[in-house]
This record gives C-alpha cells, sequence and structure tokens, in this order.
C-alpha cells in the first residue's frame, strides 16, 4: 500500500517505510548481483586457457588482478565517501558511480581480451568506490531522528542485497558455461542497467538530506585533490609501463599501500589533540582487532579466489547427471545468511545478559574461519575433481557464520568506539581493513596449488588460530580500555 503526504520532510511511503527504501534496496540488490556476478566469471576468464575461452594468465597471476581489484574497491570506497562528503552530494555520486558500474561492465562484455579487463575493473573499481557506502548512508538519510521504522528498513535493505549476491552468480555461471564469458559479463552489465533504472525513476523519492553537500570543498582544494588523483594515476601507469608494477606482485603493493593508509589513519587519531585522554584509550583497544581483522579478510575473501579455484578443479560438479557451473559455490554464502541472520538475531535476542561480550564475538569469527581452511585437509591429496560438493557448500557454511560473528561486531564497535571527532574516518578505516585482507587473499591465492594444498590450508587455518590466540590474550586489556563499553 502506497501513502502520500504533504510534509516534506516525510515521503510517501510503502507498507509503512519511505517509499525511497524500495528505490535504494532495488539499486543495491542489482548492483550486488552485478558485482559478484561479475567477479566470480573474472577470475575464471582470467586463467582459463585461450581455447576456454580465457585469457591464460596463470594462476598466480589472475588471483592477484582479483585480489588487487577487491583491494582497491574497498579502498576506493573511502576516497567515494569523501567525494560525497566534499563535492557532489550523496545522491549524485549515487548516481555517477552507477553509470561507471555499468559501463565498466559493459566493456568487459564488449572489449575483447586484456583492453577489456583494465578498462572494465578501472571503470568497476570508481564506480563501485562510489556506491557501497553511499547507498547505505542514503538509506540512512530517508530517516529522521528517533524514527522506529529505522531497523526494519535497513534488514529490509540488507536482506535485497543477500538476494542480488545470491542471484549474480548463477545466472552469470550459467550464460558463462552455455554461451560464453563476454555472456556472462552481459548479464552482469544488464542487471546494473536495470538498477542504474530504478535509481533514475525514483530519484525523487529520496529526500533532500541526500542532494546537499555536507562539507564543500574550497575551489582550492578540489584542484589540489584532482592533483593527487593525477599523480596516483601516472605513478600507476609508469610502474605498469616500466616493469616495476608486475601483475604477479599487484595484490602484494596494494596490500602494502593499504597498510600504509591504516597505520597513517591510527596515528593521526592518536595524535590529534581533538582527542580525549578516554577516547585515546579506546583508539588503542581497537589496534588489535583491527590487526586481527585484516588477517580475517585475507581468509575469507579467498572464497573468490583459492575456493573458486578449488571448485572448478577439485570437486566433482556433476549432480544427478547436471553438470554445475563452479560458480553456484559463490551463491553459497549469501544464500546462508540470509538462512542464518534470523537465527542469530533470535538467539542474542534471547540471551539476555548470558549474550558474549563484542570481543568474544569477534574471537569466534576469527577461530571459525581458520577451522573452516582446516576442513579442507581431509580431501587434501585426492587426485582430480573427485571431491563432494556438499563438503564444500558445508565448509562455506562455516565461512558463513564467521563472517556472521565478525561483520555486525566490527561496525557496531568501531562506530561506538570511534573518537567524537573521527567518527567517518573511523568507518573509513573498517573498509580499509577490508581492503587490505581482499587485496591480501590474492597474494596468498598465488601460493596454491593442488601439490600443496595440505601445507597451504594448514599454515593458513594455523595462522588463524595462531591470530585468535594472540587476540584472546589481549581481551582482559581490551576491556580495562574500553572502560564501561561491552
Amino acid at each position: 500500500m502506497t501513502t502520500t503526504s504533504a510534509d516534506p520532510e516525510r515521503p510517501a511511503t510503502i507498507a509503512g517505510q519511505p517509499r525511497g527504501l524500495a528505490t535504494l534496496a532495488g539499486v543495491g540488490l542489482w548492483e550486488r548481483f552485478s558485482f559478484y556476478g561479475m567477479q566470480v566469471v573474472l577470475l575464471y576468464y582470467l586463467f582459463f586457457s585461450v581455447t576456454e575461452g580465457g585469457l591464460g594468465l596463470s594462476q598466480a597471476e589472475a588471483t592477484s588482478i582479483v585480489g588487487a581489484y577487491g583491494g582497491l574497491v574497498y579502498l576506493s570506497t573511502v576516497i567515494g565517501g569523501w567525494v560525497a562528503d566534499r563535492l557532489l552530494g550523496a545522491e549524485r555520486t549515487l548516481f555517477y558511480s552507477a553509470v561507471l558500474i555499468m559501463l565498466g561492465h559493459v566493456a568487459l562484455a564488449v572489449l575483447p581480451g586484456f583492453t577489456g579487463v583494465w578498462v572494465g575493473l578501472a571503470l568497476l573499481v570508481v564506480g563501485s568506490g562510489g556506491q557501497v557506502g553511499n547507498v547505505t548512508s542514503s538509506v540512512g538519510c530517508l530517516y529522521g531522528e528517533g524514527d522506529r521504522r529505522r531497523d526494519n528498513g535497513f534488514m529490509l535493505f540488507y536482506m535485497g542485497l543477500n538476494i542480488g549476491a545470491l542471484a549474480g552468480p548463477i545466472l552469470t555461471g550459467l550464460a558463462r558455461t552455455r554461451l560464453g564469458f563476454h555472456y556472462g559479463f552481459g548479464i552482469a552489465a544488464i542487471g546494473m542497467a536495470i538498477g542504474l533504472f530504478l535509481l533514475w525513476r525514483g530519484r525523487r523519492h529520496l529526500g533532500a538530506r541526500g542532494r546537499t553537500v555536507p562539507d564543500p570543498l574550497p575551489r582550492s582544494g578540489a584542484l589540489k585533490a584532482g592533483g593527487a588523483a593525477a599523480g596516483v594515476v601516472v605513478l600507476i601507469v609508469l610502474g605498469t609501463v616500466t616493469g616495476a608494477l608486475s601483475i604477479r606482485h599487484l595484490a602484494t603493493v596494494i596490500t602494502a599501500v593499504v597498510l600504509v593508509v591504516i597505520v597513517g589513519y591510527f596515528a593521526t587519531m592518536l595524535r590529534s589533540a581533538k582527542v580525549s585522554p578516554v577516547e585515546r584509550r579506546r583508539v588503542y583497544a581497537l589496534i588489535p582487532m583491527f590487526l586481527v581483522n585484516c588477517v580475517f579478510w585475507a581468509l575469507y575473501q579467498q572464497q573468490f579466489t583459492v575456493v573458486q579455484i578449488y571448485a572448478a578443479t577439485r570437486v566433482d560438479l556433476h549432480v544427478l547427471g547436471f553438470a554445475m557451473p563452479p560458480e553456484f559455490f559463490n551463491s553459497a554464502v549469501p544464500f546462508f545468511v540470509i538462512l542464518l541472520t534470523p537465527l542469530l538475531v533470535s538467539l542474542w535476542s534471547g540471551a539476555g545478559s548470558r549474550e558474549p561480550s563484542t570481543p568474544a564475538k569477534f574471537l569466534t569469527g576469527v577461530v571459525l574461519i581458520g577451522l573452516s581452511f582446516l576442513l579442507f585437509l581431509p580431501m587434501a591429496g585426492s587426485g582430480g575433481a573427485v571431491n563432494p560438493p556438499l563438503a564444500l557448500a558445508g565448509i562455506l557454511l562455516v565461512f558463513t557464520l564467521a563472517e556472521l560473528f565478525v561483520s555486525p561486531v566490527q561496525l557496531s564497535l568501531s562506530t561506538k568506539l570511534a573518537p567524537r571527532a573521527f567518527q567517518t574516518q573511523m568507518v573509513a578505516l573498517l573498509f580499509l581493513s577490508t581492503a587490505a585482507g581482499s587485496a591480501a587473499s590474492g597474494a596468498l591465492a598465488g601460493f596454491y596449488s593442488p601439490e600443496r594444498e595440505s601445507a597451504y590450508f594448514s599454515i593458513l587455518g594455523g595462522a588463524s588460530l595462531a591470530a585468535a590466540a594472540l587476540f584472546a590474550l589481549t581481551i582482559p586489556w581490551i576491556r580495562s580500555m574500553l572502560g564501561g563499553a561491552r
């Protein structure tokens, strides 16, 4: 049921929610559809042989590109937030970013070879940077202070994101196996085109707050920012042309750059006169969590590198006479998220005072992601694509449980404990830790091979458990630094 209102600050509603929520949920759904649909096809396009329709890169080069792409997407999210706050406002940033994303998918679909890869991924990195954070902040702009509809609105929005993430790999995977790689990319482009159309039709329902620029940048500042961006592009081009920035080491370089930026963020906060002594103690308490968070995402994001390779080369994909595309496994995590999230919310709601503390939940997630890698060991050494698909699906279930323990906790704690003067920067740090982990996942995946998989899964699983053990030792210190915060 749709209702209208004469009050410009309280827009028309659908089922009691602001009408703009339907627009943003639709945009988010199709953006996630295209994002995950493209990403799962990308790895196979890079390392499948030319006779199979791919580009024939080595596994290490292919995973490095995918990891670097993931890292740059999350890194550019920080830049996208800055553009919305200082230059364009959230709504215009969202619209222009959606256009860039669609063009990126089109480039991958129609441009041959590496031309399509580099042009397409460059457009996607910039576009995704302006989309991911700003679509979420635009949802928040639909609600006034104390609006009770906010929590349910975000729940509906995140459900839409996961539906898109679930459907994307299935449809692009089917298109890739039946018609070819470029058709898979084309399906992703069509999905984003639908999202762009929904945004164009529904922009008037997004409210006035998203159209304003919260902290306009002076003209001199804009020129400096443009010069800095141009300088970064020149450095990347020079590094590529001279060979200093090789494809194989691209993910490693991105990881190092992001880690330097993270250190810079923390140093700025800890040295700032705007941070009180109590706030400074809390920032120190967050450092161990951010370090372990990078480890977590370095393993979790391997669902787009090593796990994809494993699905294509080590799993029997024939189920009841149907040759299942390996991309289907990338729909397992969003499926389990949709299934398990209500159960965990109900569990925590009913636990009352027995609900685990925030550090304890975080610790559980890190332990689970380490165990998920060790679960590969019973299948290690089996020759060829013989492992049962249910076994890999079960491992991805553990991946999902780990993510559900970590993601909500990191966002809640970082926003709760951020210094008042650095609220936005702390959220940016979250994206940066994910960026570091995503890039590292591509760098680490270069060491995987079926011949060395026992060592690979043992070392990474053991490293995660060791990081969890070290973090557990710091929990009493963290609690003392946090004071009364739970």
